[in-house]
């Protein structure tokens, strides 16, 4: 476990954690929260196709200083157990061979086990926050689960079958399950997030009443919130991270809105920079 200042205003402990999954599997884990006393909400953070990297070891610990635990589970754990590939071709090509693996059912497990994680831990309410292929994972928990908040940062095939989290039917087919507010932050130049796959995630969270945000930045791209990517970008991320702490702070604390009904008001759709 380690220890360390915070520019904001909470100390945070980091330490790297286990978990039984509903399968028998062990689950590895990086779990990042506040230091000081008291009970404090619980955030579950989606890798990215690189595992549980540096970029999202910093998201939890971001998020641990703003007063959540933070907890990313490694979806990759039943084939490669904690595994950090670069960002590069190697690792993309490997990426996508781990993801290939990932099923429906196991994320689900997975994510189920994190939130588990974070209850025995004191944490009353958890919400969810998902990277790239973590925002998928994000989207399809949403809609199995009890999340009062879920950030999804560019999640890709949502609405298809490219890949085996969005089978037998698409990921967001199942988009009237969601109970949970739901932020999309998504770059206009996105290729992985293309125009069409935004218009259908819109019409289907219109379609279910489910309060939401879709906030599309323009001229950015895929991965914006990585600052150790090309494509990262300063302004686009840090609007996100402001909208990431009014979702979190209006939906997790002990005072916000009730998470337990989507037909409140829904906010629609906002492009934005």
């Amino acid at each position: 476990m380690t220890t360390r200042p915070s520019p904001a205003s909470h100390r945070i402990l980091t330490e790297s954690v286990e978990m039984t999954v509903a399968d028998g599997s062990r689950m590895g884990g990086f779990l990042a929260r506040p230091a000081g006393p008291g009970r404090f909400p619980g955030v579950v953070v989606a890798m990215e196709l690189f595992g549980v990297s540096a970029h999202v070891r910093d998201v939890c610990e971001r998020l641990a200083a703003d007063g959540y635990v933070a907890l990313a589970p490694d979806l990759y754990h039943r084939d490669a157990p904690m595994i950090e590939l670069p960002h590069d071709a190697a690792g993309r090509e490997r990426g996508f061979e781990l993801l290939h693996r990932m099923t429906r059912d196991h994320a689900l497990a997975d994510v189920r086990a994190a939130v588990d994680h974070l209850r025995t831990r004191g944490c009353a309410r958890v919400g969810m926050a998902g990277l790239s292929v973590g925002g998928h994972v994000a989207y399809l928990a949403a809609t199995r689960l009890d999340l009062a908040a879920v950030i999804v940062a560019y999640g890709g095939w949502i609405p298809g079958t490219d890949i085996s989290l969005g089978r037998p039917e698409p990921t967001l087919a199942l988009t009237p399950g969601i109970t949970g507010r739901v932020l999309v932050l998504v770059g206009a130049e996105d290729h992985v997030v293309p125009p069409d796959h935004r218009r259908a995630i819109a019409d289907a969270l219109r379609a279910a009443a489910v309060r939401h945000e879709i906030v599309e930045y323009p001229g950015v791209g895929h991965g914006f919130l990585c600052d150790r990517r090309d494509t990262f970008d300063a302004a686009a991320a840090g609007d996100a991270w402001r909208r990431v702490r009014e979702l979190l702070a209006a939906e997790l604390a002990e005072h916000g809105s009730k998470h337990g009904s989507k037909h409140g008001s829904d906010e629609g759709p906002v492009r934005s920079r």
